[in-house]
């Protein structure tokens, strides 16, 4: 599975996006975690507009769990998000949100979100985000840069649904682009590409294998062994499911572990990813971790 790349529709640029977005709601959160030495702690936060995180919670001790809320529920043409996440040296984080991100319709109008992920040396963001979901005629730019210090530790996913498989309806109109970036000692290591165009049959057909779901999922790699014991995972999972229902592969990518996945439903991708999510925390830490409390209410 490669990034979504698709010529023969016209690009947005850059001046039109931001003439979209330069009257739109604009949503800005900043936070900052620091090692206090007994557990993590939100140091620094400041938000603008209809972003903002629950306070922290620590379940597990001295892991620092944070919710990111977006009250209106919906991102709308004109609108941005702009997150920006700092952890710093030791630092122990996990951030996630209540629900999924729902893109509407937009009449042609661009909607901007941008996440900025930083991890010092020692410190570790785990980035477990619920589904974007875009509906038909939506249109976004979606961009992510990871910053990782060597001995930085990582685990973060992007899933994207196209429509709304629930009630049959497809992404047959819109227009979504952006890309997501690694970078590891300052060096890039990687980039993904989104480029979906609302009826192009020939990505949905082929690119997609008419799936509507997909997921990535980034991975600081921990050794052959561990990415041995990630394949046989995934080997097992789809197995149980069935290629008809997920197709999922894991590659190594110049210090990562990149993990892609296309599926019929939201559950079976995040079900997937968390279990190597799962999986990659029992390695680091010899525990095994449970989701996130607030993925069941």
């Amino acid at each position: 599975m490669t990034a979504l790349i698709s010529p023969v529709f016209s690009q947005p640029t850059a001046n039109q996006i931001a003439q979209h977005t330069r009257h739109g709601w604009l949503a800005e959160l900043s936070l900052c975690y620091r090692d206090r030495g007994d557990k993590t702690v939100l140091k620094h936060r400041e938000q603008k507009g209809p972003l903002a995180v629950q306070q922290a919670l620590y379940p597990e001790g001295e892991i620092c769990h944070s919710y990111l809320l977006h009250p209106p529920g919906g991102v709308a043409g004109g609108d941005t998000l702009d997150i920006r996440v700092d952890v710093g040296a030791g630092a122990k984080v996990l951030v996630t949100t209540p629900g999924a991100t729902k893109f509407y319709r937009s009449e042609s109008r661009f909607a901007k979100q941008t996440q900025h992920l930083t991890v010092e040396a020692g410190g570790r963001l785990e980035w477990l985000p619920q589904e974007n979901i875009f509906f038909p005629d939506a249109h976004a730019q979606l961009n992510t840069v990871i910053h990782l210090e060597s001995g930085a530790q990582f685990v973060g996913w992007e899933l994207h649904c196209f429509g709304r498989p629930a009630l049959n309806e497809c992404f047959d109109s819109g227009k979504l682009v952006g890309k997501t970036e690694v970078y590891i000692e300052k060096r890039r290591v990687l980039t993904e590409g989104l480029n979906m165009s609302g009826g192009d049959k020939v990505l949905i057909n082929i690119g997609m294998q008419n799936f509507p779901m997909m997921g990535t999922l980034y991975l600081t790699e921990m050794g052959q062994d561990f990415f041995q014991l990630v394949q046989a995972l995934l080997s097992d999972i789809q197995d149980q499911l069935g290629r008809d229902k997920l197709i999922v592969a894991a590659t190594q990518i110049e210090g990562l572990v990149v993990v892609r996945a296309l599926g019929n439903w939201s559950e079976d991708i995040l079900s997937c990813f968390t279990k190597v999510w799962q999986q990659a925390r029992s390695e680091m830490t010899g525990v095994l971790p449970s989701p996130p409390r607030i993925w069941a209410t």
